[in-house]
C-alpha cells in the first residue's frame, strides 16, 4: 500500500480504537497515550507519521542557549502529513506550540501537532483549523523556561515510546502511536476489524444479542 493511500485510508475509515485493538492483537498492548492529552477543539483529528522533538527546561536564555535554534529549523524542516511530537516530560510550564508554528505548518501541509506541554495562542489556531493535541494551555513562551535539545531522535510522550516515521493517529478517544515496522500489518488488520464491527452492527440493529454475535463473530 503506498503512502498516499495508507493515509487516506487511515483518515476516512479509521479511528484510534480500533487501531489500539489491532495492536493489542499483535502483541503491543502499551501503544496508546494515558489520558490528558487532548485536542483543543471538539472534531479535530490527526493522522500523519511522527517527527520528534525533546526539550528540556531551562531556567535563563542568553546568546550561549540560544533557546529557538533547534525548534525553528525543526518546524522548518516538516514536510507533508509529518506531525511534530514535542516530548517535555509533562512540563506544562512551557508552551512549545503557538500560533506563529502552527501558520508555517498549515504552509507545509502539516496534519497536527502532539505535545505533552501546553499549547497557546489557541484561538488563533481553531480560527485556522489546525489540529493540536496538548497536556493543557498555558500563555508563557518557552523562553527562559524550556528548550528544544534534540530531534529525530525516540522519545516518550504520554507514557509511549515514539520514533520519527511511526503513525500517529489520534481523535476524541486519544491517541495511538502506531511503530513505523507495523503500519502496514496494522493498517490492513484494522480495516478487517472495522468491516466485520459495520457486520456486528446491523445484526445489533436487527436484534441480535450480544452473545449471538460474539459467538458468531468474536467481536464485541
Amino acid at each position: 500500500m503506498d503512502t498516499k493511500t495508507l493515509l487516506q485510508t487511515c483518515r476516512s475509515e479509521l479511528y484510534s480504537a480500533v487501531v489500539s485493538d489491532t495492536l493489542d492483537s499483535l502483541g503491543h498492548r502499551r501503544q496508546a497515550m494515558q489520558p490528558g492529552l487532548s485536542a483543543i477543539q471538539d472534531g479535530m483529528r490527526i493522522v500523519g507519521f511522527a517527527r520528534v522533538g525533546i526539550y528540556m527546561p531551562i531556567f535563563h536564555d542568553d546568546e550561549n542557549v540560544n533557546v529557538y535554534e533547534h525548534e525553528i529549523r525543526f518546524v522548518d524542516d516538516l514536510k507533508t502529513d509529518e506531525v511534530p511530537v514535542f516530548c517535555c516530560n509533562g512540563n506544562q510550564r512551557i508552551s512549545p506550540w503557538g500560533e506563529l508554528l502552527s501558520t508555517r505548518s498549515v504552509f507545509l501541509g502539516v496534519a497536527g501537532c502532539i505535545t505533552d506541554g501546553c499549547v497557546r495562542d489557541v484561538d488563533m489556531i481553531r480560527e485556522m483549523g489546525f489540529p493540536v493535541f496538548s497536556g493543557g494551555r498555558n500563555p508563557v513562551d518557552t523562553k527562559h523556561r524550556g528548550k528544544m535539545m534534540w530531534y529525530d531522535v525516540p522519545g516518550v510522550i504520554g507514557e509511549v515510546e515514539v520514533h520519527s516515521g511511526d503513525l500517529v493517529v489520534a481523535d476524541v478517544d486519544g491517541i495511538v502511536i502506531v511503530p513505523k515496522a507495523l503500519i502496514e500489518q496494522t493498517v490492513i488488520k484494522s480495516l478487517e476489524k472495522v468491516r466485520a464491527e459495520n457486520t456486528v452492527r446491523d445484526e445489533l440493529r436487527q436484534g441480535a444479542t450480544l452473545v449471538q454475535v460474539f459467538e458468531k463473530h468474536g467481536i464485541l
